[in-house]
Parts: C-alpha cells; structure tokens; sequence
C-alpha cells in the first residue's frame, strides 16, 4: 500500500496538531476530514476565530467538522468517510469505542510525552514543572483508556535549562510530525509494530488552571524556577495581589539567601528574589493591566529596595 491510497481522518484542534496535519498532506495521503473544537470568541473585540486545526484544513480546502459533543450525528458522519485510519492529536475529548473502532487501522495519537510517564491533557506544562531532563513524543494506538494505548514510536529531546513551556512546545510539534510520518510510512510498509505500555510505571499530567499559577517563594529555587517555566505562556505564574495577578514571566537561578519571598539584591538585570532554598531573579514581569517589563524596569517603576517583599503584599 502506498501512502497515497491512505485515506486518513484527521482530530485536532490547537498549534500543536497542524505540522502533524500539514505531513499528513506532504506525504501524499488523502485526508478525507478533518475534526476540530467549534471556534470560539477572542480579543477585546471577541471576534469568532478559526481553531489552528480548523484554519490550516480551510487552507488546504478540506472538509471540517466542528461538533460541539460527539453523538449519533457525528457517528455517522465519520462512519460515511470511510477513513482507513485516524490520526489524533490534541483534539480535546476523548473517544468513545464505536469512533476508535471506524477505522479499518484504528486511531494512532502523537502524544506529548515519553509513555507511560505524563499521560494527560498537560505533558509538556508537567515535564518542566516535575523537573524532567528530557521530553518527548510518542506514537501510541489509542484505546478506551486516558493514553494507555500500546506504543509504536518515540523520541526524545533535552529540556533547556531556562526553558518555557511554550518553547517546548515548539520544539515537541514538529518531532511530533516527524515522527506520525514515519508511523504512516511504516504502517505503508506493514512494519509497524506495536508494543504495550509499563501501566506500573506510569505518571500523570492532569489539565492546569489559573489557580496552579501561584507563585509559593517557601519551596527551593529549583522547584520555583520550574514551576514558573512550566506555567509560561499558560496559564502563567503569578503572584496575588489586590489589584490582580502580578505575573512573572522569566526567571533565572542566581546565588543568594534570604527570607522566602524578600528581595535580597537589585542590580541592572532586575530584583533577586530569595525563595526556601537559593535565589530567583526576575527577568521579565508584567503588573496588572500592565504589558510586561523587564525586572529592571519593574523595580525602578516601583523604586523597589533591598529588604521589600515580592509577594503581593
């Protein structure tokens, strides 16, 4: 079989998902639908946008299907395509059985992570936060369970020691293309194999809210700088305060002690802040209602000094 005879469904719905879509169509295949979240309101002006998913299928002229849930509707329009195979990739539900089961190869899913380690809706956000050395992509068979499907491909990349989530994300999206293409061609070739997960050895990356953003200086400037990391761009870390969430962007680890929370050197970079363990100083800051500056910035705006607290007070 070759991939141009592969008449495939697409699902997804964010960034992450269009390199995987745009392979997709390099390689040949015929993508006979596309699946997305309905678009929603954004900006001041809350004007309807196209999801990433949606917009690139548009580009390409193909169909889009954009149900707000799954029913007997969707069912049988999915069951008319007669798709050979799914491929999902952060599409936002989860299946039920009879759609993982329409596809004559099932449903493959690129997931952000090194299965069985962060299954869940936020692999990247946890793998910095958890302090991970690496991360990665893997390609998985999806069944009835929250990613717990057998594995057929993975790889992995280094985590940067000062990067954000968003800039793994980057990274991940297109190592995730690569890699489904690989899936496709192999899967083209009857060498694709599939191998079960260590269910025992598995961790989860559930979904994040605004709440998970809070900035605690009482815990060690590792776990500090990573929380703060993996909170960036969303849904960001920040400090409370009576006007509203002063969101902290950039950090880096830097020498120092002090109280949790105390301001203990400001030099031209911006402040050094003490945390339980070590020092953070702060790179770029945003204030309520306020664009983001650099710590600099933010600690003459204020004309913060040696002593003060960071923490909202």
């Amino acid at each position: 079989m070759s991939p141009t005879d592969l008449r495939v469904l697409f699902m997804g719905t964010p960034d992450f998902a269009v390199p995987t879509l745009e392979a997709i169509l390099d390689l040949g295949c015929q993508v006979v639908g596309v699946v997305s979240q309905p678009n929603r309101k954004s900006g001041r002006g809350q004007k309807v946008e196209l999801t990433p998913v949606a917009a690139c299928a548009a580009r390409h002229e193909l169909p889009v299907y954009q149900w707000s849930k799954l029913n007997n509707e969707s069912y049988e329009a999915l069951s008319s395509l007669n798709a050979d195979i799914a491929i999902v990739v952060a599409y936002g539900k989860i299946l039920p059985q009879r759609y993982l089961d329409l596809p004559q190869h099932g449903c493959l899913n690129v997931h952000a992570s090194l299965l069985p380690q962060l299954r869940g809706a936020a692999p990247i956000q946890w793998s910095i936060i958890q302090g991970h050395e690496r991360a990665g992509v893997t390609i998985m068979r999806l069944d009835a369970g929250m990613d717990t499907g057998d594995t057929a491909l993975m790889d992995s990349i280094e985590i940067g020691d000062n990067e954000t989530a968003g800039e793994l994300h980057d990274r991940l999206s297109p190592l995730g293309a690569k890699l489904l293409r690989g899936a496709l061609e192999r899967l083209c070739a009857g060498d694709l194999s599939f191998t079960a997960q260590a269910h025992d050895e598995a961790t989860h990356a559930r979904m994040l809210n605004k709440k998970d953003g809070v900035i605690n200086w009482n815990r060690p400037v590792q776990a500090v700088h990573n929380h703060i990391r993996g909170m960036s761009p969303w849904p960001g870390a920040y400090i409370p305060s009576s006007k509203g969430p002063i969101k902290i962007h950039q950090t880096r680890i830097t020498d120092g002690e002090g109280e949790a929370g105390e301001i203990i050197s400001i030099d031209k970079v911006g402040p050094t802040v003490a945390c339980k363990t070590g020092a953070l100083q702060i790179l770029r800051i945003q204030r309520p209602g306020k664009r983001p500056v650099t710590g600099a910035e933010y600690a003459r705006g204020l004309d913060l000094k040696v002593g003060d607290r960071l923490d909202g007070s």
